[in-house]
């Protein structure tokens, strides 16, 4: 192996965080990955990688494989790892991976992503390249190969409770993301998945991070809403291609996985868009979206998701006092 660390005065270009929650084998592969491209890089994009761990319990940290960067030196270092003693959530995860570092660019990253040198340089080039560019995200490709339509649309009041009440399948309103368009080029967004998601770390230093009332979900939405509200763009790189298995390390978690959801989409609404949106998709929670989700497991005949959905909405219903108190601490947008 090359790697950049021959160089040990060369300072990181760009700080890899990656949050883990029960990844296991996909950590490995996304870092497999990472020690593939940083061979490819040499010492044209110096890196520095950061795992912060929320408390798995799949010994997930078992045998990650050796990259040149990290708390050690040469070709045995590792990625620098935070253990946390409980699961933090994903943003204030990142917040802490990303103060460990001082490369200007951050590059939030996913488990289950996998990297190629090519996508690191190629969305390093464009976020750098023009002053006026914040945020950038990668065309995320399944296993399949199978582009996902995953850039989004920023939410409204009327969107969010309208998808709430499932109008966007009868086009009434919207959809969350941008499944219409091919993302076959480049362009300016409203949102790019948090999955594979490059930014500037003076200006998410500038907007404090993520907000870190978002447990899961929804910070990648805020952050990018707020890097707009900034005066910097959001953009699509069509020619930077990442592979996503999606929803690799939650995938297993469906009750806490809607639970989350549902809070952070209420706890957005009330940020973004004040009380009255909060507590109307409160409502649409439990007369609409749950009780939705579980009439189509019955009708699939799937009694195990038909539970899962009762104890999602069980976790909501046992967080909703706060939940409540901290919509009405909200001041209207």
């Amino acid at each position: 192996m090359t790697g950049i660390a021959a160089m040990p005065g060369t300072p990181p270009a760009l700080d890899v965080v990656i949050v883990n929650w029960n990844g296991g084998a996909l950590l490995r592969a996304c870092l497999a990955s990472l020690a593939a491209a940083e061979d490819g890089l040499g010492d044209a994009l110096p890196l520095r990688v950061v795992v912060v761990d929320n408390a798995s319990s799949d010994g997930s940290l078992d045998a990650l494989p050796r990259l040149r960067h990290g708390p050690g030196t040469g070709p045995d270092a590792g990625p620098e790892v935070i253990a946390n003693p409980d699961n933090r959530g994903f943003g204030r995860a990142c917040n802490a991976g990303a103060a460990r570092g001082r490369a200007p660019a951050i590059l939030f990253l996913n488990p289950d992503a996998r990297v190629t040198a090519e996508s690191l340089a190629g969305a390093y080039a464009a976020l750098t390249a023009d002053a006026g560019t914040g945020i950038v995200g990668a065309q995320l490709l399944d296993e399949a190969g199978a582009v996902q339509r995953s850039c989004a649309r920023r939410p409204s009041a009327g969107s969010l409770v309208g998808q709430a009440l499932l109008l966007d399948r009868a086009r009434l309103v919207p959809t969350h993301f941008m499944t219409e368009w091919d993302h076959a080029e480049d362009r300016a967004v409203d949102q790019v998945m948090g999955a594979f998601l490059m930014i500037r770390r003076s200006l998410f230093a500038d907007l404090g991070g993520f907000d870190e009332r978002f447990f899961v979900y929804y910070e990648d939405v805020d952050l990018c809403a707020r890097a707009q509200d900034a005066g910097f763009a959001v953009r699509h790189l069509a020619g930077v291609r990442v592979r996503h298995e999606g929803q690799g390390t939650t995938r297993a978690a469906k009750a806490h996985r809607l639970a989350c959801f549902l809070e952070s989409q209420i706890r957005y609404a009330a940020k973004h868009h004040g009380r009255a949106t909060a507590l109307a998709l409160t409502a649409a929670a439990f007369g609409a979206q749950v009780p939705l989700r579980l009439a189509q497991a019955l009708a699939r005949g799937s009694s195990a998701e038909a539970g899962e959905v009762l104890r999602g909405a069980g976790l909501l219903a046992r967080a909703l006092p706060g939940l409540l108190r901290a919509i009405g601490t909200s001041p209207a947008p």
